[in-house]
């Protein structure tokens, strides 16, 4: 038995693999068109990115895997029983329980990964993206500059031409300053370049061959009073500071309950951090403990949708199954909402639609493995195709037609 058992598992390995590979391609892409719009222009941007997509993987790797097995599961047994592969196994008395058992031990597999992924590493490598998306959000704002745009920091407007991110160096600034009750302030320069402050704390500018101009109060434009004394001057250089002081990012880890480990969301429940309560810990809890459990309920929901009768067909079983899991997972995570937002039972809003998926899988499993009498969901998986083929065969000359 163990050479079924290995090419059971060769069957569901390359489908669980690339769907893993095809999720994670396009989930990371997906964040890394965000993150570029956040760090595009500063030092390392690029290294910065691909720092941050790693610190994402826990957190992608713990939706894409269950899903992966799923739908490994799916293709995998819709291949045996489409090549009549199944039929042979169970004319020589190897029943349906006994091919899915090495599937079984996969899945206890996959639940030790997603305890490790949800217990430790998520909430560790959230805290760890989140302070290096905090850092790179608060660099100097001379690296979000562009040459010929209008840019804002803090309570100043300025353009510049030539800009060289290599050097810190550019030429050609027009700097404007509001600075309300205290009037406002012009300065252009033909050049200048970025320096480092000692203090560390914000960006500094040195400019060279500029003008001043200063009002120390603003015109009143709704009367004819006098218009303030302007402050001309030139200078050689001169430094003046660009932006806000700079921020760093000092907190330790756990200020919310998405960076506790497992263990520590148990032991601090009844004492939450500043930024939790008692509520949402007890939601993500119950959370964590349900999607580490749901890979073992998956075999014994996949098997019955990837079999059926070669007259029927399949494709709208693979859908009908796809939209059942997303729908057990929505709800889940709304009745999580509920328990974090309105304090109510996880038992009643989490564990109960659990334990009704799992009491579906199971009559599912056993009908089929166990009994001889045909699927009772069979007739509707066929009237939903015949109805959703009707339709497509409607639609689709009517819109050609109109195009």
């Amino acid at each position: 038995m163990a050479v079924v058992d290995r090419y059971i598992i060769k069957q569901i390995t390359k489908p669980l693999l690339t769907a893993i590979a095809i999720g994670m391609l396009i989930l990371l892409a997906e964040r890394m068109v965000r993150l570029l719009d956040v760090t595009l222009g500063k030092r390392n941007s690029f290294g910065v990115v691909f720092e941050l997509l790693a610190y994402l993987l826990p957190h992608y790797l713990g939706q894409a895997i269950p899903v992966a097995l799923f739908l490994g599961l799916m293709f995998g047994f819709n291949k045996l029983s489409r090549d009549s592969e199944v039929d042979a196994f169970l004319a020589a008395g190897v029943g349906l329980h006994r091919l899915i058992a090495p599937v079984i031990a996969v899945s206890f597999g996959i639940v030790l990964l997603s305890f490790l992924i949800f217990g430790w590493l998520q909430p560790h490598a959230r805290f760890a993206y989140r302070a290096v998306l905090f850092s790179a959000s608060n660099v100097e704002v001379f690296y979000l500059a562009e040459e010929g745009v209008f840019m804002q920091a803090g309570t100043r407007t300025f353009i510049l031409d030539e800009l060289s991110r290599k050097d810190g160096s550019f030429q050609k600034i027009f700097l404007y300053e509001d600075r309300d009750d205290e009037g406002l302030e012009t300065i252009t320069a033909t050049s200048g370049r970025l320096i480092t402050d000692p203090s560390g704390e914000r960006p500094v500018l040195r400019l060279e061959h500029g003008h001043r101009l200063g009002l120390p109060a603003k015109p009143d434009t709704a009367s004819r009073g006098p218009v303030p004394t302007p402050l001309v001057g030139d200078f050689a250089f001169a430094d003046t500071p660009l932006g806000q002081l700079k921020r760093k990012f000092t907190r330790i880890r756990g200020s919310d309950e998405r960076e506790l480990t497992l263990p520590e969301l148990i032991s601090r429940r009844n004492s939450p951090p500043a930024k939790a309560t008692f509520n949402s810990m007890t939601a993500e809890l119950h959370s964590r403990i349900i999607n580490i459990l749901v890979p073992v309920v998956l075999p014994f929901l996949a098997l019955p949708f990837a079999l059926g009768r070669r007259r029927h067909l399949r494709a709208y079983r693979f859908g009908v199954a796809v939209a059942l899991l997303i729908a057990f997972h929505e709800i889940i995570q709304q009745g999580a909402l509920m328990t974090h937002n309105f304090g109510y039972s996880p038992w009643l809003t989490m564990w109960t639609p659990f334990f009704a998926m799992v009491a579906f899988t199971g009559w599912r499993f056993w009908n089929v493995c166990f009994s001889v009498r045909p699927d009772r969901l069979e007739p509707i998986f066929d009237e939903l195709a015949q109805v959703i083929r009707t339709l497509r065969r409607r639609l689709i000359p009517q819109l050609a037609g109109r195009a």
